[in-house]
């Protein structure tokens, strides 16, 4: 056959476009491009691409070829539009932020800038995504694509592939549980793309987050980690040591109707708690500042250039195995970690979910609860971004931020300045006669990290000019000097109050900066700060937990391995708070029960080695090795129904207001 003869299907060329759109989209955003996922798109979209065949062809010649025109028109901005939000926030547009008004904030406070910039560094991307357009409208399309009106029957042929495509998929996720439960209990979109596709990924956020169908729940049996040991008490101490829970009658809500009720009942119920620890209300009485620091990480700690950071890492605790994940809305839920003990639930911004939640263990609700009058929560960004405003005054805060206050003070610049917001907030609460705690979002450490269109960076721009380092790093460390000034000034404002003895200050990232990862070489900012290839599974995520009061004697340093989630019940059992340590996803860092760190894709860390979710393996640690290759399918097996158990629970937590329920205020 010549090659003037030769004729592609009309449903060849559909389906095969679908498939390359997602094999454009896994290139530019996978970080696993070789897993099962490459096989399972394909099938996925040639279903997608077959049904598109079977409506086009019903048209005729010229309707079979403006149907394909229009619908892989459509593809191509979809594929585009998230290949171009990826960029930017390094996950996926889902349906929930499009009726959540995600929209709105893209052109907020600088973020339009960054979008512009994601767009222009995409033209090549969406060059790609549009070429199967664009062989639709030349004439190369009439002569090597058969597009002629087909029978009935082959197109019920064609249809029928695609089911049998569809179906083949289903049966391989059936044999593949980890994969099986992204499409169940614990829906992850990045994940979902990465396995599925965006097409079918599409399908599932719809189906879960925007018309509200309920995930599977299914609690699956596990055990311990590790027996909890209590820290024997003192011998003329004679109470033996106490959990730390609450007293709830459990027993009396075993009769509930609610089927998910009752088995929330029942997991919580059966669940060891931390004990309290020689650590319970060392700072009983004190102030509390917290701060979420955009893009903070531990290499943006320097003696020279971020002395007052590196004072507070050297002489506050030492968590030598803290991690910040990265989940679906990267600052929101990095954020919901941090202020509610919780894994946030994926496809939704769960801050804004849980703002119709009763929240009795947020710090703000629970000083409050204990008597304290004086709970700020401030951000030098917009006030109503990822709806702030209801979220941050249900957790029992008086919330400021850019609209409603804090722009009294800070310039409407990008990224606005954390010395700025400290500066002007800290009159608020610092000559306060009573116990105080504020909480901080800052903004200053935001991407992109450029002189030009950062403002930060360029005002400390001559701080870093002569590093011998890329002007990208340059311009991460100068905007985080801000955040360093930011915490001088704090400092200078509690000692001069004589309050700096008596206030403990807590600051940890909201997710790692991945604002340094590039448009051609991903990583090349990592290698350099490295000096090697940064490992992507575990070590990227990687972090730092500050916890610093002055005059503190002797703060401990913690080897057990904790993350972002870990944070309020540590804070809790610090300032003897009560709380319930059952109720919480994340654990006390300071008590005995042993370490366990959490990432979105269902990977994890414990003090015996890591699991990787992408290939199913576990890496025991050295002198953590096991006796035997059962032993060890074991634990993983355990750990892992433990890791599915948080997930599903914690989003259980949001979605049904469990504490509102529990405590009688729903």
């Amino acid at each position: 056959m010549t090659l003037s003869k030769f004729r592609v299907p009309l449903p060849a060329f559909i389906a095969g476009s679908v498939v390359y759109m997602e094999l454009i989209l896994r290139i530019f955003t996978s970080r696993d491009f070789w897993s099962v996922g490459l096989l399972l798109v394909p099938l996925f979209a040639c279903t997608v691409g077959l049904a598109v065949y079977a409506l086009a062809t019903r048209f005729g010649e010229k309707g079979a070829r403006i149907t394909a025109a229009i619908t892989l028109c459509l593809l191509a901005v979809l594929f585009s539009t998230q290949e171009i939000y990826y960029s930017v926030f390094n996950s996926f547009l889902i349906a929930y932020s499009l009726t959540a008004g995600g929209t709105d904030q893209v052109i907020q406070a600088g973020i339009l800038e960054n979008t512009i910039n994601a767009i222009l560094r995409g033209i090549p991307a969406i060059l790609l995504f549009m070429l199967p357009v664009i062989l639709v409208l030349c004439p190369l399309y009439r002569r090597y694509v058969a597009h002629k009106k087909k029978p009935l029957k082959i197109t019920f042929a064609w249809l029928g592939a695609g089911v049998a495509c569809h179906i083949l998929a289903l049966l391989i996720i059936l044999l593949m549980p980890s994969v099986s439960s992204i499409q169940s209990g614990m829906f992850d979109p990045n994940r979902s793309v990465n396995c599925f596709g965006l097409l079918r990924t599409e399908v599932l956020d719809i189906k879960y987050n925007l018309l509200g169908i309920e995930q599977e729940v299914e609690i699956e049996a596990e055990k311990p980690i590790d027996p909890v040991k209590p820290e024997t008490p003192p011998v003329e101490e004679e109470k033996p040591p106490q959990p730390n829970v609450m007293d709830i009658d459990f027993e009396a809500l075993k009769d509930e109707t609610d089927e998910t009720y009752r088995l929330m009942n029942d997991y919580f119920s059966s669940r060891q708690p931390s004990y309290k620890n020689e650590y319970t209300g060392m700072y009983e009485g004190y102030n509390l500042i917290t701060v979420v620091a955009e893009g903070f990480s531990p290499y943006a700690i320097d003696k020279d250039l971020t002395p007052t950071l590196y004072k507070m890492r050297a002489e506050g605790f030492n968590f030598e195995n803290f991690y910040t994940p990265i989940w679906g809305v990267s600052t929101s839920d990095g954020e919901y970690t941090t202020c509610t003990g919780l894994i946030p639930k994926s496809g939704v911004w769960s801050f804004y979910r849980s703002s119709n939640n009763y929240m009795p263990f947020c710090l703000g609700n629970a000083f409050r609860a204990n008597g304290m009058k004086n709970t700020y929560a401030y951000h030098n960004n917009t006030y109503t971004y990822y709806h702030r405003d209801l979220s941050h005054p249900n957790m029992g805060y008086t919330y400021k931020g850019m609209g409603n206050g804090v722009e009294k003070y800070v310039k409407n610049v990008w990224p606005q300045s954390d010395l700025e917001m400290i500066s002007g907030s800290v009159k608020d609460y610092i000559n306060s006669s009573e116990p105080f705690h504020a909480y901080y979002m800052t903004v200053s450490g935001h991407l992109r990290y450029t002189r030009i269109g950062n403002s930060m960076s360029n005002k400390n721009w001559d701080k870093v000019r002569d590093l011998d380092c890329s002007d990208t790093l340059k311009a991460y460390y100068a905007c985080n000097i801000e955040l360093d000034l930011a915490m001088e000034k704090l400092l200078s404002e509690l000692n001069a109050a004589g309050k700096a003895d008596k206030t403990v200050i807590m600051i940890t990232p909201d997710h790692y900066p991945y604002g340094l990862e590039q448009d051609t070489d991903t990583y090349a900012i990592w290698r350099e700060l490295l000096g090697r290839d940064v490992e992507t599974e575990f070590e990227l995520y990687k972090s730092c937990l500050l916890l610093y009061c002055q005059g503190t004697k002797n703060p401990p340093t913690v080897e057990k391995y904790c993350y972002s989630v870990d944070i309020l019940p540590t804070l809790l059992n610090l300032f003897g708070l009560e709380y319930d340590s059952r109720l919480l996803i994340g654990n006390d860092i300071l008590s005995t029960e042993q370490g366990l760190v959490i990432f979105s894709n269902g990977s994890f860390i414990t003090d015996r080695g890591k699991y990787n979710a992408t290939n199913g393996q576990f890496s025991a640690f050295k002198g953590q090795e096991f006796a035997s290759d059962e032993e060890k399918k074991e634990y993983v097996k355990n750990l892992r129904a433990i890791v599915n158990n948080k997930f599903k629970m914690s989003t259980k937590i949001l979605e049904k207001d469990y504490y509102g329920y529990l405590f009688g205020k729903k």
